[in-house]
Order: C-alpha cells, then sequence, then structure tokens
C-alpha cells in the first residue's frame, strides 16, 4: 500500500510565505490603518475563506452546472443569495463575480451593446476607473460623458449630469465613487435617467456597508442594477456583488457566466454569506453608524489643525485631505507615514494641478479604526498621529528620520494596544 504524502502546514512547508503572511499578520495588528478601501473580517470570514471548498469547479448556476458533486456548493450558493437579496431588499443577486471590476464590466455586458453612451463620475472628481475612464475596457469598448464637481464646493452638480444627459442621451448612468465624501443623492440621478431613457446603475462599492447598516440612503429602489464589493465598508472577503430587477436578472447572470468568468471562487462564496449574515445583525447597523461618526469627529479634529478638507467635510466613511499648504504632495506624504505606521494613500483632489500619480491629497478612511473599536473619543488621538507625522514629513520634504519613526511606530502601536485587530 502506498504511504499518504506527507502534508505538513505552511510553516512547515513553505516557511518563507509563512514568513511573509506573519510579517502581515503584525503589520495589520500594529498600524494605524486609514486606507480607505480596507477593512478587517471576522475570524469567521477568514475561516470560510480557508475551507476545502477551494478545491471544488461550479461552473453554472444551482441546479444547473456543468459538474457533479454539488450537494453543498448549491445549497450553499442559494444560501449567499437569499442573504444578499434580503440583506439590500433586491428582487434578484449574483453572488459569483470576482471583485468590483468584474462586476460592472458584467452589467455593462448584460444592459448594453458595444460603442453604446454612458455617463460617469469623472476619475479626478473622486470617480471609478470602471466608470467610463479612458484607460479602463469601460471607457474603450463604451464612449463615455464624465461629469463632475462643481469647483466652488467640490460637490456633484445634477444641474451638469442632467444638462450632459439630455445633450447625450447616455444608455447608461453610473452613480457611485471611489473618493468622494459626501453622500449620493440616488434619486434625483433615478430622475435623471428616467428623463433620458437610460438605465441608472449605483457602484456602492466603498459605501455598501454605510447602506445595509442605515447610515446612507439605499440605490435599490431607484436602479436598474447595483454593483458592490463585499470587502471595505462591508467587511466581508475580497470580491464583488450585482444586485438588480428581476427583469435583468437573466441578462445579469448570463454576463457574468458564461460571459466573463468561469467557475466562481466557492470559498469565497462561503465567506460572503457569513459577511452578508453578520451585516444583518444590530451589532453591524451600530458599526456603521459608527464609521460616520468616527468620520465626521476626525474631519472635525483634521479642521481644527487647520487642514483643507475636499467639500469641507464628510457624509459617509472617507474624507480627503488637499496637504498644498504643507508644501509636500500626497504621495510623498503617504510614503512617509507608512514609515511611521500610518497607512492611507495620495489621492487626487478635484481640479488637481498635480499629475495621478503625484497628487495634492490623500484620502483618510475609518472603516478597519472603527471595526478594531475605536470611537469619537479617539479620534483627537488619531489627528494628533496624522498632524504629527505630516509636519515632520513636511519639514523634512519627505524624508523623516528613521529615529522619528521608528518613535511614531512605538507611538500608534501604543495607542493601538487597546483595541486588538478582529480577526487576527
Amino acid at each position: 500500500m502506498t504511504e499518504p504524502a506527507f502534508d505538513p502546514p505552511l510553516p512547515e512547508a513553505d516557511p518563507e510565505v509563512w514568513r511573509l503572511v506573519q510579517g502581515e499578520d503584525a503589520r495589520q495588528r500594529e498600524s494605524l490603518r486609514l486606507i480607505a478601501s480596507e477593512n478587517y473580517v471576522s475570524r469567521a470570514v477568514l475561516q470560510a475563506c480557508a475551507a476545502s471548498l477551494t478545491n471544488k469547479y461550479a461552473e453554472g448556476y444551482p441546479g444547473r452546472r456543468y459538474y457533479e458533486g454539488m450537494d453543498f456548493i448549491d445549497p450553499l450558493e442559494s444560501l449567499a443569495i437569499d442573504r444578499a437579496k434580503a440583506l439590500f431588499g433586491a428582487e434578484h443577486a449574483n453572488v459569483q463575480p470576482y471583485s468590483g471590476s468584474p462586476a460592472n464590466l458584467a452589467v455593462l455586458l448584460a444592459l448594453l451593446q458595444p460603442g453604446d453612451v454612458t455617463m460617469g463620475l469623472a476619475l479626478p472628481a473622486g470617480g471609478h476607473l470602471t466608470h467610463g475612464w479612458k484607460v479602463s475596457a469601460t471607457g474603450i469598448y463604451y464612449r463615455s460623458v464624465q461629469y463632475g464637481v462643481r469647483r466652488d464646493d467640490h460637490r456633484i452638480d445634477l444641474d451638469e449630469v442632467r444638462a450632459l444627459a439630455l445633450q447625450h442621451r447616455p444608455k447608461l448612468i453610473w452613480a457611485g465613487h471611489s473618493a468622494y465624501p459626501r453622500q449620493l443623492d440616488f434619486a434625483a440621478f433615478a430622475s435623471i435617467a428616467a428623463e433620458v431613457g437610460a438605465h441608472l446603475v449605483a457602484d456602492i462599492a466603498h459605501i455598501a456597508g454605510l447602506v445595509v447598516g442605515g447610515a446612507h440612503p439605499s440605490p435599490v429602489p431607484h436602479c436598474a442594477a447595483v454593483t458592490t464589493t463585499t470587502h471595505k465598508t462591508l467587511r466581508g472577503p475580497r470580491g464583488g456583488l450585482i444586485l438588480s430587477k428581476a427583469e435583468h436578472a437573466a441578462a445579469i447572470d448570463k454576463a457574468v457566466f458564461p460571459g466573463l468568468q468561469g467557475g466562481p471562487h466557492n470559498h469565497t462564496t462561503a465567506a460572503k454569506a457569513v459577511a452578508f449574515g453578520e451585516a444583518a445583525t444590530p451589532a453591524f447597523r451600530a458599526y456603521a453608524q459608527q464609521i460616520v461618526a468616527n468620520a465626521k469627529a476626525l474631519a472635525e479634529q483634521l479642521l481644527a489643525r487647520g487642514y483643507t478638507l475636499v467639500s469641507g467635510g464628510t457624509d459617509n466613511h472617507l474624507l480627503l485631505v488637499d496637504l498644498t499648504a504643507t508644501g509636500i504632495s500626497g504621495r510623498v506624504a503617504g510614503t512617509a507615514l507608512s514609515r511611521c505606521g500610518i497607512e492611507l494613500n495620495g489621492n487626487a483632489i478635484p481640479f488637481d494641478p498635480r499629475k495621478p500619480f503625484d497628487p495634492s491629497g490623500i484620502r483618510v478612511g475609518v472603516p478597519a479604526l472603527t471595526s478594531r473599536g475605536l470611537g469619537t473619543a479617539q479620534m483627537n488621538d488619531v489627528a494628533t498621529l496624522l498632524h504629527d507625522a505630516i509636519a515632520e514629513a513636511a519639514r523634512t520634504a519627505g524624508n523623516p528620520s528613521d529615529e522619528f519613526c521608528t518613535t511614531m511606530r512605538a507611538r500608534v502601536r501604543e495607542f493601538l494596544a487597546p483595541w486588538p485587530a478582529p480577526g487576527l
């Protein structure tokens, strides 16, 4: 009889990879994580991501597969679908998209023809690449018109949106963003879309957790389809989700598979189901409300320290800080702060005179800190850490000393010690 193969755990099988994974765990525990698109998932979500489900192929949909052995995969995906529909109040849900960008591509494939006109928030104004920006497939295979924000208050100009829609008669209008600190008026967008006969599609990748937690209005009643990632504020695994009206269900499903994807990632589907279940609880609703409260409190603290915020503040989970007055770019500041144990990203601001890879602003988000249990009372200390690191980066032209960075890292670790990182 052949002896079973030795099946060592990761630390023995590949010490080099294990060392890097352990390093990442430590970094996530010990860093002030302010990247708006990042969060901590629960231990249950992590366990689902690591399940044996990763071994199974499942092309097709529940009850209509191209493989056998679906005894547990079909009910698992059906559970995720049912939970998503209930959570968002949607008529249809497709839980198979690998992430948000493929979800957006699937909606375009389902609802449009190549060359049709779309409209979306311009990338420099806080939009996303997949809303028709010229370097994205969504701007290459479709004719995209971009709307923006007003120069005086950095809010979306719905009068401009309507005027552009009447002029260009788009077949689809995107309502969504990756760096816009205010609420979206989905009802107003729906009115414009109806006037020109366009599909309204909301991309709520950043705010999905706020939507289901009641901290942001829902787009679902107003839209032909809604796309989102399942991470960020929703606090699930890296993945995508499409919600739609029942009339578009067949076209959406066909666009995802076989239109764009092969077999879904079943372990991720399981983790999505877990996350949807967590998001349906009163505790998650309180969490979503706390995100917005924390973001507003941090905005107030930064304003009090003399910083300029795009639009003057925030209504959601993120804020954009204009660093022009400091004399350093957002990219330089982000790199320097990372050395200090503070993680955020350089970000373009509206009407930014600098290039996108070296922009004038930084994007700051609080979902991860809120997941650790920090509240409004701690935002003063967060602002102090941010200010001290930015001020030193500015004083040293983006090159704070190793000694300063070591001291800052120690301050960050001490500050975070009372709030353990979930799941780790």
